[in-house]
Formats: structure tokens, sequence, C-alpha cells
């Protein structure tokens, strides 16, 4: 099951990385009862390159469409994970130099 989902899915072509984390993290937000797995989720969206600002944006997105109760609690979770990686929730993406 594993290597289906982070093997098959993730790797096919069509669709970058950072999209696919926001897509995983607004599916996790919206069941409402997988605060597990946006915990981690959290995490890997951080590593693919990720800021705070993209995940807050898109899990508070979720309210619209889901519940604000879930959004809320997403929130609260990205938050703890913000913490735990040492990252500001308001850091924005460090600004590319100029060649």
């Amino acid at each position: 099951m594993v290597e289906f989902g982070f093997g098959d899915v993730y790797a096919r072509p069509g669709l970058e990385l950072k999209p696919r984390e926001r897509v995983t993290m607004a599916s996790l937000a919206t069941l409402g009862t997988a605060a597990r797995q946006l915990r981690c989720q959290n995490r890997h969206a951080l590593n693919a390159g990720l800021t705070p600002i993209e995940i807050t944006e898109a899990l508070m997105h979720v309210a619209l469409y889901a519940s604000f109760p879930d959004a809320l609690n997403a929130l609260i979770i990205a938050k703890e994970a913000f913490a735990v990686a040492g990252v500001s929730p308001l850091a924005d993406p460090v600004p590319a130099k100029e060649p």
C-alpha cells in the first residue's frame, strides 16, 4: 500500500510535488479524522518547499468547501508542526537573488 501510494502515485508525471502536497493536505484536512497523517504531511510539505504561509492559506481554503471546524483543527496541527520544525507561521519564502 505504501509502495503504491508513495512510489506509484507520487511519481506520476503531470503534477509537481508542491501542488501534490497542497492537495494531500487539503484532502486530509477535509476528512476531519486524519490528524496523525496531517501532522506528518505538514513536515513533508515543508520539506517539499511549501512555506508556512502557503500551507496556512491552503488549509484556510478548506473551510469554504469542507467545514470550518475541520479547517481550524488542521490549522492548529500546522501551527504545532511549524513550532516543531522551528519555523514561524508567518515565514515568507526567501526572495531569489538577482543575477
